[in-house]
């Protein structure tokens, strides 16, 4: 069925008839969107929407996260003929109503007007009925995406895969910057502290604003099936919100990204974590910080469609 499937299928971004199902495109063929899935601005009935958010004007080196969106859909055409591996046979792409809604539309000339249409975009598709798994773009966007989400759920656990706190401090709310974000998201009610962790970090900031921390190094010297672990223990029940930067991951791994740090995780380290965390209560969640104009390979944009597939899952293995 596949060949003869793999004889037709082309352009499944704009031809597919439904908003489910494996795809045989050809990988080197056709449109791109993410995971071969139909773009449609129409919600009814969806139950995820991935959506690109291409901005990178708040990076603090080396920028290029604006064209990560393209990247990570482009990378993420190699994994649609079969189900994900290492989830006892669940297919998300098959049992779950998945669109891509396409980019946010801004003005890249007015800054200042940035976070209120990325506020604007998510709430709309959450007032849909639809959760949200976002392509970034720089690490900023999480602190719009979490007002969206607070907005509708309260305050959520965050779990953010990271080689930087991105708590350093910063009051003035005006300022646009992808360090601080998180810092501000406390201050603001939309992270619940005592649910929320860190994971991977390597970088001093004295202050994580109460929030627990998992370095690198103990990753390493504990493994992935204890951290993952750990993670679910600080977890619990509560609703979470995913946020992976993609320089968690070692630049042997990821080196396509604004801010690298030696000795961050592998990207085995990084799978066998986001399988282990299968049955968190996930509401939505982000890949960021991959930039395309470093990755002379690929392998960051492959990483990153790697773990918005796994978000996928996390996603719907509770809603089976």
């Amino acid at each position: 069925m596949a060949l003869e499937d793999a004889k037709t299928q082309v352009d499944q971004a704009f031809t597919r008839e439904t908003s489910h199902g494996l795809s045989y495109e050809n990988t080197f063929g056709g449109a791109l969107s993410f995971a071969r899935r139909r773009y449609s601005k129409d919600l009814s009935g969806v139950d995820l929407a991935i959506t690109g958010v291409p901005f990178d004007q708040s990076v603090t080196n080396r920028p290029g996260t604006r064209l990560g969106p393209r990247a990570i859909r482009e990378a993420s055409a190699l994994q649609v003929f079969d189900p994900p591996y290492g989830w006892d046979g669940y297919d998300p792409l098959s049992s779950l109503s998945i669109v891509d809604y396409g980019d946010l539309a801004f003005d890249y000339a007015k800054i200042s007007e940035f976070p209120e249409a990325l506020i604007a975009h998510v709430r709309g598709i959450l007032e849909a009925g639809a959760a949200t798994i976002t392509l970034g773009g720089d690490h900023y966007i999480s602190l719009p995406i979490l007002k969206a989400y607070a907005e509708k759920f309260g305050p959520v656990a965050l779990v953010q895969f990271d080689a930087h706190s991105d708590t350093w401090v910063d009051d003035d709310m005006g300022r646009i910057d992808h360090g601080t974000m998180f810092y501000k998201a406390v201050k603001l009610g939309l992270i619940d502290v005592e649910r929320s962790v860190q994971v991977g970090i390597r970088t001093v900031n004295p202050d994580t604003m109460g929030i627990a921390t998992i370095d690198a190094r103990e990753v390493h010297l504990k493994g992935p099936v204890n951290t993952a672990s750990k993670i679910r223990d600080i977890v619990g029940n509560s609703q979470v919100y995913m946020s992976f930067d993609i320089d968690a991951l070692d630049p042997a791994f990821a080196p396509g990204t604004g801010t690298p740090v030696w000795g961050g995780l592998t990207s085995a380290q990084a799978a066998i974590m986001l399988r282990d965390l299968a049955g968190i209560n996930l509401l939505g969640g982000d890949v960021v910080e991959v930039s395309p104009p470093f990755d002379t390979t690929g392998a960051t944009a492959i990483a990153g469609a790697h773990v918005a597939m796994e978000m996928l899952c996390l996603w719907g293995w509770t809603r089976r």
